[in-house]
């Protein structure tokens, strides 16, 4: 059996961190077994599906790299499907026409609840009476035939064995009053025809799995394996919200997170292999299977992400990285980028990523190779060059570096070491005014490097411009 996953979100809103999880473990578990991943928009609530959603999920979905195996399918399509198949379990008794009005219903929910709520809320008025019975004016509705009594057990790839007694479940709506589906079905009739083996997915779906079970089984159809994910929380232990970090996935992406890492982070939540943290998405591919999944709640830490992104960062092809930040910065209006400033970029680049977590924080950091002389320079770098004697001291420093040719790290390391010890300064009074006016900030990466990736052309030009 060829094994097909789908991920099937509703476009509703944007792509948060739980259905970016969902997308990635079905999409790892089709590939380790080389299998399909399909993408199924469920786009039934007209009224709440949006456009921009759908597009979001779209866009989330290609930058966390998870392709999808053939078209997207759009539920809405498939209305007239839902509705034949609805009417043909009617003709088979597995399904009826309940005709309750409003009245009764209310009725029903105020019995259940004064019970206890532990049976039925539809009591099944409707289930084998005669259609000539109903009242005008009654649009009817069209209800699935549940068994009476018994017990229900799915036997989940995750949860394991989950067992439901059968008077808890309702005989449930499948089509509503004005012909159009409700989720159980059109869930159901499109995963058989979309030949999904494996359906993956929240446990907050673990109750609907007993439901469409049910519905399967009425069909004729053979059920797929379920597997019910334990939810994300937050670093606290709390359901994951807004604070949290639960926002959606183009938010990862303007923050500056490489898809890998988010990648690799969205894996460990809820899914282990042995004490390895840093998995590359090939290995991935090659280890992952469903019994590696936890059966409780994972925990949502931005720290974690972020420290997890640094070292992506570290990792990351320095001309891949550099060519990126060329690219944002060449977006920016009257920017332009000098093939100096690119090879001074590339250059520095190692020292850079030591510092940075994010993307963004690497192109802010990236101005003082990017930008040609003169710089911005922040409000604690210009109060440090508004003093004569740092500015003194900067004119004395660049007669002593424009005196050599050797350019390295070490020895301008040395000779400003030197130069301090000759004028009674600590090496500290020579580096803060040297930072300031090399960078335009009070603070950067270790400033010989810093010196040593400008050049001597660049930074005696800067210093020129700083004495003066």
């Amino acid at each position: 059996m060829s094994v097909v996953t789908r991920f099937a979100p509703s476009p509703t809103g944007f792509l948060h961190i739980g259905g970016a999880r969902t997308a990635l473990f079905n999409w790892l578990f089709a590939r380790h077994h080389e299998g399909s991943f399909t993408l199924r928009i469920e786009d039934t609530d007209r009224k709440r599906s949006t456009d921009e959603a759908i597009a979001a999920i779209f866009h989330g979905l290609s930058w966390l790299g998870l392709d999808h195996d053939g078209n997207a399918v759009f539920q809405s399509n498939n209305a007239a499907r839902h509705a034949e198949v609805a009417e043909q379990l009617i003709v088979e008794g597995k399904a009826y026409r309940c005709y309750c009005t409003p009245e009764e219903l209310t009725e029903m929910r105020e019995n259940a609840r004064n019970s206890g709520g532990s049976t039925r809320i539809y009591d099944g008025r409707w289930r084998d009476r005669d259609p000539a019975e109903a009242p005008d004016g009654i649009a009817p509705v069209v209800r699935i035939k549940m068994p009476l009594d018994g017990e229900t057990t799915i036997s989940d790839l995750v949860q394991g064995d989950v067992t439901r007694a059968n008077d808890t479940l309702d005989d449930f709506i499948i089509l509503r009053s004005d012909g159009t589906p409700t989720y159980m079905l059109a869930v159901v009739i499109d995963d058989h025809d979309m030949g999904v083996t494996h359906a993956i997915r929240g446990d907050d779906h673990l109750n609907n799995a007993f439901r469409q079970y049910h519905l399967f089984e009425a069909c004729g159809w053979d059920v797929p394996h379920f597997a019910h994910i334990p939810l994300i929380h937050g670093a606290d232990g709390a359901k994951l919200s807004k604070r949290h970090g639960a926002l959606g996935v183009e938010h990862y992406e303007e923050l500056g997170i490489l898809p890998e890492a988010m990648r690799n982070y969205l894996l460990r939540l809820g899914w282990s292999h042995g004490d390895d943290e840093i998995i590359p998405t090939e290995q991935a591919i090659a280890w992952f299977e469903l019994d590696s999944v936890g059966r409780s709640p994972a925990r949502f830490d931005m720290d974690k992400l972020l420290n997890l992104n640094a070292h992506y960062l570290k990792e990351t092809d320095p001309e891949e990285l550099a060519a990126q930040i060329v690219a944002i910065a060449a977006d920016t209006p009257g920017t332009t980028v000098s093939p100096a400033a690119k090879a001074r970029l590339s250059a520095g680049l190692g020292g850079l990523t030591k510092r940075a977590k994010t993307i963004n924080e690497l192109i802010d950091s990236s101005e003082l190779y990017l930008r040609d002389a003169p710089l911005a320079v922040n409000d604690k770098a210009a109060a440090i060059l508004g003093d004569p004697e740092a500015r003194q001291t900067l004119g004395a420093l660049a007669e002593e570096l424009g005196k050599i040719t050797s350019w390295t790290e070490a020895e301008l390391d040395q000779i400003a070491r030197n130069f301090a010890e000759s004028k009674g300064l600590k090496l500290g009074q020579v580096a803060q005014p040297l930072r300031a006016a090399l960078t335009g900030s009070n603070v950067s990466p270790g400033i010989f490097e810093v010196m040593a990736v400008l050049g001597r052309d660049e930074t005696l030009t800067r210093l020129e411009i700083a004495v003066n």
